[in-house]
């Protein structure tokens, strides 16, 4: 059905370019009557020229308009093929990452491909006949860069809050749960410390900016060349670091998740311990009770030899039920070869006593605790396996979750192929359409006197944006801590690939052509909006449902700053 209605829109685009924005030609016979405002040539019949508004057609052929409703049906013809366009992307996209998998493929160019549309957008804005005609122009690229990451943090980050929001318990959102309904402090979504980690990543990529900036700051017009060169550097090395860190990251998250999970292991085998003592673990001279410790090793000795194998440390674990997604083999290799020293592959008393000392010893250091009265206070024992549980919970438990994907193992050859057609359908229809959507919202802006900037900041990010938001709130309304980290992780990613990807082909554009850099009040609602969000998503993995509202206002705020610092005070 989509395939169709694109077939019958680009039939439609087409008809119209051959019927209405034919070229007219004139003899040097002509008969005008001043009345009617007609012209005879030859017999033929046609309006006045004199009283045309002349438009000029994208590559020579595609219609063009003057007024203002003809716009607005371009505007919505050439955005709904950027539409198309986003979604064939994305769909390429992720049958690419089916095939290949994660690292370059989800590291590097899934957010490039995501933000291709964007980026030919402000490309062509900017590449437009003169330089003066660019300059121009080139504020529907910088509308579209504002509009993109604004909206994201905003609209959509506000809404996925709503729509993903589940019970709070201990400052942690219950997965698939939701009771309190729209419970300001008691609802909301919890993500685990990556997601952080892409906020605090997102703050930084502003610095770009603020480099550009900087002259403006100074009020010096001699340094802005060189200040918009030194910020595409900066952009371009901030980019190719943020590639880098997410084709490794999955490698890093997986390495540092395992450690965690091993680490909840031996917090759980000392709470374990503890509770099946029998007795204190610490004498009255707060050294290890080997007497107590004895019974508990020959408890786990079910054989009787005095010592303890992998098949019966397998045991113990199992019994333990920490209800985490372990991998059995790897777990007991690595208790194992903390407890055996002697290396062969046996745990006796001794390596017990030992390897528990070492645990203990860990667990009392983790934290600061308040001890209770008597030498056995081993309360931080409780806290030390908490605080793994926890620290676990907010690196995110991939395990037995794993989405799966549907690849078509029989044919990957056709889904390689299925995959290829998609993204360069995708980028052709976005290459081609990128000019004339541009056209169009300059003619529209020309016809009703509306600044491109806030054309471009409010219509254009619907569409270009169109399939990272639909993704965002479709994750979103799962109700699961992983779902929610995914989500917000893509509209940080998405924030960030505008500031670095999108900027430094605005800045290379900007450079290139000798084009003035004259944005101060966009750049600071760029700023204010991802510095605002990305501190915030940084320092907090719970967002109860009243974060949503600042995420709201932080919408209208930007359009009213930048009309206020823009034609109130004058600000360029």
């Amino acid at each position: 059905m989509a395939h169709n209605r694109l077939i019958l829109i680009t039939i439609l685009v087409s008809f119209t370019a051959a019927t209405a924005s034919r070229h007219i030609t004139t003899t040097t016979t002509t008969t005008t009557n001043s009345s009617t405002n007609l012209v005879i040539n030859d017999g033929t019949l046609r309006l006045n020229p004199s009283e045309l508004e002349l438009c000029e057609q994208t590559y020579g052929f595609l219609p063009c308009t003057t007024t203002v409703l003809g716009n607005i049906f371009l505007i919505s013809v050439y955005g709904y093929l950027m539409f198309r366009a986003a979604t064939y992307l994305s769909a390429g996209s992720e049958l690419m990452l089916e095939v290949l998998g994660p690292g370059i493929v989800g590291g590097l160019f899934l957010p490039i491909l995501g933000a291709l549309p964007d980026a030919l957008l402000i490309l062509v804005s900017g590449l437009s006949g003169s330089p003066s005609i660019a300059q121009d122009q080139v504020s529907v690229g910088m509308g579209l860069l504002a509009g993109s990451t604004v909206m994201l943090l905003t609209v959509i980050w506000g809404t996925c809050i709503i729509i993903g929001k589940c019970d709070l318990q201990d400052s942690f959102a219950i997965d698939n749960q939701d009771t309190k309904g729209f419970n300001l402090v008691g609802s909301g979504v919890s993500t685990d410390i990556w997601t952080s980690y892409s906020a605090m990543t997102m703050a930084i990529s502003v610095i770009p900016f603020m480099v550009v900036q900087f002259p403006e700051i100074l009020h010096s017009t001699s340094g802005r060349q060189s200040a918009v060169l030194v910020g595409l550097i900066i952009s371009i090395c901030l980019l190719i670091a943020y590639c880098i860190y997410q084709v490794y990251q999955p490698n890093i998250q997986k390495r540092r998740l395992a450690f965690a999970k091993h680490k909840h292991v031996r917090s759980g085998i000392l709470r374990y311990l503890k509770t099946n003592s029998f007795g204190r673990l610490l004498d009255d001279q707060g050294q290890l009770n080997r007497e107590i410790l004895y019974k508990l090793f020959n408890s786990v000795d079910v054989n009787g030899d005095g010592h303890l194998s992998q098949v019966e440390l397998r045991s113990l674990v199992v019994g333990m039920q920490l209800n985490i997604n372990l991998n059995e083999d790897d777990t007991i290799y690595k208790v194992m070869k903390e407890f055996d020293t002697s290396g062969d592959d046996e745990v006796d008393f001794e390596e017990f006593i030992t390897g528990i000392a070492n645990w203990l010893e860990e667990a009392r250091l983790s934290k600061t605790y308040s001890p209770l009265a008597g030498p056995d206070a081993t309360n931080y024992i409780h806290d030390y396996f908490e605080e793994t549980k926890r620290e676990q919970y907010l690196l995110g438990d991939e395990g037995g979750e794993e989405e799966e994907h549907g690849v078509d193992d029989r044919n990957p050859h056709q889904t390689t192929i299925k995959a290829a057609l998609f993204l360069l359908l995708g980028t052709l229809v976005a290459a081609v359409c990128a000019d004339p959507l541009v056209d169009a919202i300059d003619g529209f802006s020309t016809a009703t006197s509306i600044p491109p900037f806030f054309i471009s900041f409010i219509v254009l990010p619907l569409v270009t944006n169109s399939s990272e938001s639909v993704s965002a709130i479709i994750f979103a309304s799962r109700k699961k801590q992983r779902s929610a980290s995914l989500t917000f992780s893509e509209l940080y990613g998405a924030a960030t690939m505008n500031n670095l990807l999108c900027l430094s082909v605005f800045l290379a554009l900007v450079y290139v052509r000798g084009l003035t850099w004259d944005f101060t009040s966009e750049v600071l609602v760029i700023l204010i909006v991802c510095i605002v969000m990305g501190v915030f998503g940084s320092l907090r993995t719970t967002f109860p449902l009243w974060t949503s509202f600042i995420a709201f206002v932080l919408y209208p705020f930007s359009l009213v700053l930048v009309y206020v610092l823009d034609y109130v005070f004058g600000w360029s």
